[in-house]
């Protein structure tokens, strides 16, 4: 089957979207399908079109540049005077998604959603979220099946676009990541907070509770793993509370996954103290690796602690609650069981199936509903709100 993902961003660019079409689009290669990824550039400055593990990306500008907004009229185009037999929208928090399901629509071609929801920074971004998912609920529900990467995320969109909660399909992420280096050691006294730099993921909680973490267990050091436009706000942070020896922050490539596991799994605790998460990359990496987790008791972490995967603490607990809480953690040392997580295999092979079933569902309703005057076909109908 010819498949195009459509994303934002991809490689080399990081986080969990990212990571999850570099995962499953070589899977679903090897499955025998053609994957082609349809993404942007807002810096103009990288390929326009490159082969990256069995798939054929194709770039298109994207602005602004310094922001997350991404629109990009060249996706409509691009999709337009394509061949594909599905479209698979990775993400939707972007002008990239309605763009392109617009233009799926117009060229009478199936797609499916993903909607890998995240939190922001921004709270003028966050007040708009209920107006911009009814704004676009008029296109996501032309989508021939709506996925979740969680119980939760699938709960919450349900609910949010009045859409039955049987048309969704629930995929977890993977959580592989390669083994350890035989040298790597657990060190006691390390806690990793990682994911990319934004206020909304709660570094700056981490670095905040260091102080009070430190009068109780001297040896403390905080890792902050991650890129992006909070690390000039979290340095400042690490300098006003005299912490230079103890906390540090650095990005891996996505490349390097060998170092990333290495890091991870010389933690003796990681942290994702994050307002919103739907099922998060960096959390499932490190259980893979038998890491000890704390989080924050909200949205897809909060579906995994209730799992027993990880121990979580209140959203809103104070510095010296969260200090309490990664000491517990820390002097436990607790063996964490080698878990049947999600992994990625089984997530591309679900895929495949879910891409199968769209295809013959496609190729059967078309042959019995002629486009309509306009051109546009008379499937999928659009789905009534709940009352």
């Amino acid at each position: 089957m010819r498949i195009l993902m459509v994303a934002a961003r991809c490689h080399p660019f990081m986080g969990g979207i990212e990571t999850h079409i570099h995962e499953v689009g070589p899977r679903l290669v090897a499955h025998g399908h053609v994957v082609d990824v349809l993404t942007t550039d807002p810096s103009g400055e990288l390929p326009v079109e490159e082969y990256m593990r069995g798939m054929r990306v194709q770039r298109v500008r994207a602005w602004p540049r310094e922001r997350d907004l991404y629109v990009s009229p060249g996706i409509y185009a691009a999709i337009r005077r394509g061949v594909w037999d599905l479209i698979h929208f990775q993400g939707y928090n972007t002008f990239v998604a309605p763009i392109g399901m617009l233009a799926a629509i117009r060229g009478g071609l199936p797609f499916v959603l993903t909607f890998h929801s995240g939190g922001h920074s921004s709270r003028l971004r966050n007040a708009v979220r209920g107006t911009q998912q009814a704004m676009l609920r008029p296109l996501v529900t032309r989508a021939a099946r709506l996925i979740g990467v969680s119980e939760f995320e699938a709960s919450f969109f349900s609910t949010r676009m009045g859409v039955p909660r049987e048309r969704f399909v629930v995929i977890p992420n993977g959580a592989a990541m390669p083994a350890a280096s035989p040298a790597v050691q657990v060190d006691p006294h390390l806690i990793v907070s990682g994911g990319r730099l934004e206020r909304y993921k709660g570094h700056h909680r981490a670095i905040a509770a260091m102080p009070e973490l430190i009068k109780r267990l001297p040896d403390a050091r905080l890792h902050i793993v991650g890129s992006g436009p909070h690390e000039a706000e979290l340095r400042r942070l690490i300098a006003r509370l005299g912490l230079e020896e103890r906390v540090t922050i650095a990005s891996i490539p996505g490349s390097e996954r060998q170092k990333m596991a290495d890091i991870l799994a010389s933690a003796g605790l990681f942290v994702l103290f994050s307002e919103y998460e739907a099922h998060p990359v960096a959390v499932m990496e490190a259980l893979s690796l038998r890491r000890p987790v704390l989080v924050s008791d909200t949205s897809g972490l909060g579906e995994l602690a209730s799992k027993g995967l990880c121990r979580a603490v209140a959203r809103d607990a104070s510095p010296s609650t969260l200090a309490a809480a990664m000491a517990d953690e820390l002097e436990a040392q607790r063996a964490v069981p080698d878990w049947a997580l999600p992994d990625w295999d089984a997530c591309a092979r679900t895929l495949s199936d879910v891409y199968d079933d769209v295809h013959n569902d496609f190729l059967r309703r078309r042959s019995r509903h002629p486009l309509s005057l306009d051109g546009i076909p008379s499937w999928p109908p659009a789905t009534k709100a709940r009352r």
